[in-house]
C-alpha cells in the first residue's frame, strides 16, 4: 500500500501546511506504511498520483480544504483521509456553515455578509445600523484567521472592510463576544463517533488566537481539560458531534467554540475539517488526552479510512 501524503500547495496557509504534511509523512513511515510526500502543483499533480493507493490531504485553506482536491480524488477514485467534497466546501464557507449549525439549533453570532462588488457607503450604514463596537471583519473563506480584524471604532472600519477584501470577494461582519475560546476534536471510527477531551486555549503572544498564537512555539498555552462545568462540556460535545454530522464531515473535524464571559450559551465560531498537525496543533494534544501518541492518531485516520472503503 502507497500513500500520499499531499502538502504545501498554494493557499495562504503553505507555510503550516508543510510542517503537518512532513510530520503525519513521518509518522506513517514509523508505523511502516509506503509513503511518497507530494507538494501540491496542479500541472503536476494528476501525474504524481499514478501508483497511489490512498492520499492524506494536509494542505490548509484554498484548493486544499474547500473540496477541490477532494472532488479531483473522487474522480481519480483515489480514497482520502477525511471530508469528503460537499462537507469540506461548506465548512470553508463560514457565512453557509453558520447557517447550517443555526438550523441545528447551536447558537452562532450576529454576522452581516458583505460583497466586494457592492458599495461601501452602503455596507458602513448596514453595519451602523445593526452592530455596536468592538466587532469582528474577516475574510469568509480562509482559516487560522487570515485577514481577521477585531474593529474597535468606526475609525478602524474602513480600513479592516478593505483590509479583509485583499483576501476574499466576500467578507464577514460578526459581532465581538468576548469569553473564553476552546476546541472540541471529533473522531468517527465505523462503529462510533465521539467528542475527545475539550481544550482551552490561552493565547500568550497576542490578545486574541491568531496566526502567531496557533503556531509559534509558545503562542498558546492549550488546557486539557478545559476548565468548564459539567453542564457546558456535555453540551459543548453534543453541539460539536452534531456540527460534525450535519455539516456531513467524515473521521475527524474540530470544532471551534467561544465561552461568553457573560455566562450566555456558547457560540460556534467555525469547524475544520482538515485540522494541523504540526507539533503546536490542537488535535494532537486532544490525541494525547486519551493516549494516543501523534503516530497512533495519524496511523488511525488512514485504518479507519481503508476500513471505510472496503464496504
Amino acid at each position: 500500500m502507497r500513500i500520499a501524503v499531499i502538502y504545501g500547495g498554494k493557499s495562504r496557509e503553505r507555510e503550516v501546511s508543510l510542517k503537518s504534511g512532513k510530520g503525519i509523512a513521518k509518522a506513517l513511515i514509523a508505523k511502516g506504511y509506503d509513503v511518497k510526500e507530494i507538494d501540491y502543483n496542479s500541472k503536476e499533480f494528476v501525474h504524481q498520483l499514478e501508483d497511489i493507493d490512498l492520499a492524506y490531504i494536509a494542505l490548509h485553506g484554498r484548493y486544499g480544504e474547500d473540496g477541490r482536491i477532494q472532488g479531483l480524488l473522487d474522480i481519480l477514485e483515489i480514497p482520502f483521509v477525511g471530508s469528503g467534497v460537499l462537507a469540506s466546501a461548506l465548512a470553508m464557507d463560514k457565512g453557509k456553515a453558520k447557517r447550517v449549525f443555526d438550523h441545528a439549533g447551536i447558537r452562532v453570532a450576529k454576522d452581516l455578509l458583505l460583497y466586494k462588488k457592492d458599495n461601501l457607503k452602503n455596507q458602513i450604514k448596514m453595519i451602523k445600523d445593526s452592530f455596536e463596537f468592538p466587532l469582528v471583519v474577516k475574510p469568509n473563506q480562509e482559516g487560522s484567521t487570515i485577514g481577521l480584524f477585531i474593529v474597535s471604532n468606526l475609525e478602524q472600519l474602513d480600513e479592516a472592510i478593505e483590509n479583509a477584501f485583499v483576501f476574499d470577494d466576500v467578507i464577514m461582519i460578526e459581532e465581538f463576544i468576548a469569553g473564553t475560546e476552546v476546541t472540541i476534536a471529533v473522531l468517527e471510527t465505523e462503529k462510533d463517533i465521539q467528542a475527545l477531551p475539550i481544550i482551552e486555549i490561552i493565547p500568550n503572544k497576542n490578545t486574541y488566537y491568531d496566526y502567531e498564537s496557533k503556531y509559534s512555539q509558545g503562542g498558546s498555552d492549550h488546557i486539557i481539560p478545559a476548565r468548564i462545568d459539567i453542564n457546558t462540556e456535555n453540551l459543548l460535545k453534543k453541539w460539536a458531534i452534531t456540527a460534525h454530522q450535519e455539516l456531513g464531515c467524515e473521521t475527524l473535524s474540530r470544532v471551534d467554540f467561544i465561552i461568553p464571559k457573560d455566562g450566555s450559551l456558547p457560540v460556534i465560531l467555525e469547524v475544520n475539517t482538515l485540522p494541523g498537525m504540526t507539533e503546536t496543533s490542537l488535535f494532537p494534544d486532544a490525541g494525547r488526552a486519551i493516549g494516543l501518541s501523534y503516530e497512533d492518531l495519524v496511523s488511525l485516520f488512514v485504518e479507519i479510512t481503508l476500513i471505510k472503503n472496503k464496504k
